[in-house]
């Protein structure tokens, strides 16, 4: 396989989903919802999963529905002690290391979250870009103009030469279904909406092979 480009998504790839982190942007994302924008407790979470399926992101369906600050909304959900959740994991560091390609973070999240999460990582130097939602306005993964925005900041013309670890199925269908190879990170088992799977990092070069 002629890799050139992998796309790494960020929250719940990059570390493990059992660390709670997602859970408590979440559990902010709420409480903005809640304090900021007056939506009743008891429709919160109906309408946050409404949105995140239909617009792709909660974010993305509060500015489609709500008259929202963006930045005020960012800071806020992600105004968390990451060193309380996450850590680094050597296998992955090595892992990026002797990746001879370049490597891109690829999120729903802001470059602000992302560089904090990196840092944490110890992964900053091995990360040519970060595109983020911003970049991604007024759009979002999974979206086929995302991954438009995405070559384009990679410099790559031809999707068949990049790859896209994620851990939610409907990013890896969307990235194979406009000629990425997709990894769904997070299970062992083959999927139906992803060209292969991973669960341990240190399994991905034999599947770039």
């Amino acid at each position: 396989m002629k890799i050139s480009t992998i796309f790494f998504d960020l929250d719940d790839t990059l570390y493990p989903s059992s660390s709670g982190l997602s859970l408590k942007i979440k559990e902010r994302i709420g409480i903005y919802m809640q304090e900021r924008l007056n939506i009743p407790a008891g429709e919160m979470q109906s309408l946050r999963r409404k949105y995140f399926e239909q617009y792709g992101t909660t974010l993305r369906g509060l500015q489609a529905n709500y008259n929202i600050d963006m930045p005020d909304f960012l800071a806020y959900v992600h105004d968390l002690p990451l060193r309380e959740y996450i850590q680094p994991n050597p296998a992955l560091h090595a892992v990026l290391r002797d990746l001879p390609v370049k490597k891109l973070i690829f999120t729903n999240a802001d470059i602000h979250h992302a560089r904090r999460v990196l840092q944490v990582l110890e992964l900053e130097q091995f990360f040519e870009g970060i595109v983020d939602v911003v970049a991604l306005e007024p759009f979002c993964k999974p979206m086929p103009e995302s991954f438009g925005i995405a070559l384009a900041a990679a410099g790559e013309t031809d999707p068949s030469r990049c790859v896209m670890i994620d851990d939610l199925p409907r990013t890896t269908r969307a990235a194979r279904d406009i000629g990425l190879f997709s990894i769904l990170f997070g299970q062992q088992e083959s999927s139906p909406d992803a060209n292969a799977t991973l669960s341990e990092w240190s399994g991905l070069p034999e599947l770039l092979i």
